[in-house]
């Protein structure tokens, strides 16, 4: 399988004077998705949970709806100037064709649809709506969450260029957590690791991100039926429209002991 990372040259500039050494960075490679033979999108991400990536992905945008709707996910072959596997391509075989290519997946900034034309998309396409009610999480056990996932960023700790997404069962269990130079893919593969394992609807989970939340990871939080997002940054005005509209809770800013809780707040157990 392809690194998922790489040493560079740099020159390190400092009072004490400047040296040059080399410097760990994070792998960015183009993946092409394809299904049934026939291109359907290009992603830069970090090689890694590719399998996982295509299965979240797909649900996302509402393609697929478990993991029985994919029948094989296969590498195509591709090779690089010294002759390796780049493993680039990744073509999936659907269960069932679906009429897909050309179509306009939703996406956020720059994308052209209004707030209200967006909210409207993903809530009459989710499968899988957020119950009212449950799971009851711990407030205490919420704020833990981002330093579990930061312990387990391993890839991080060498680069420092990688966010990170992790699902969490209500006790604060660690299920999977997943890096990539993409904030988008690091959800991406842990919704299709949920996906997999046949935990979707994830309507007993937590999901967490070590960045900000957008609109986009909040879409793909209510299309696998996630009750909860914790997010170490700060949400968008649109996230928080799509997390009330959805039913979802989202905490923001969640840091130490402290949070923003945006919306649906009665799943937090506050002491």
């Amino acid at each position: 399988m392809s690194r998922v990372t790489a040493r560079r040259r740099t020159v390190r500039i400092s009072p004490a004077g400047n040296t040059e050494r080399p410097d760990t960075l994070a792998v960015e490679e183009p993946l092409e998705l394809r299904v049934d033979g026939r291109s359907l999108t290009v992603t830069m991400r970090t090689p890694g949970s590719d399998i996982d990536l295509a299965h979240g992905f797909l649900l996302s945008e509402n393609i697929i709806g478990s993991r029985e709707d994919i029948v094989s996910a296969r590498y195509c072959a591709g090779t690089d100037a010294d002759g390796q596997n780049t493993y680039n391509v990744l073509d999936i075989q659907l269960r069932t064709p679906t009429p897909i290519l050309g179509r306009n997946f939703l996406t956020t900034s720059a994308c052209g649809l209004c707030g209200k034309t967006a909210l409207d998309e993903v809530r009459t396409r989710t499968r899988f709506p957020i119950p009212a009610e449950g799971p009851l999480v711990d407030a205490e056990i919420l704020a833990s969450l981002p330093d579990l996932l930061r312990s387990r960023q391993s890839v991080f700790d060498a680069t420092g260029g990688l966010h990170a997404a992790g699902l969490f069962a209500a006790d604060g269990s660690v299920l999977a957590v997943r890096e990539d130079v993409g904030r988008h893919n690091a959800v991406d593969k842990v919704i299709g690791w949920a996906l997999r394992e046949s935990r979707i609807p994830a309507h007993d989970l937590v999901l967490v991100v070590s960045g900000r939340a957008s609109f986009e990871l909040v879409q793909k939080a209510v299309m696998a039926g996630i009750p909860i997002l914790g997010a170490v940054s700060a949400p968008s005005s649109l996230a928080v429209d799509l997390a009330v509209e959805s039913g979802l809770t989202l905490a923001g800013f969640v840091r130490g002991e402290t949070m923003n809780v945006y919306c649906a707040a009665h799943r937090l157990k506050i002491r």
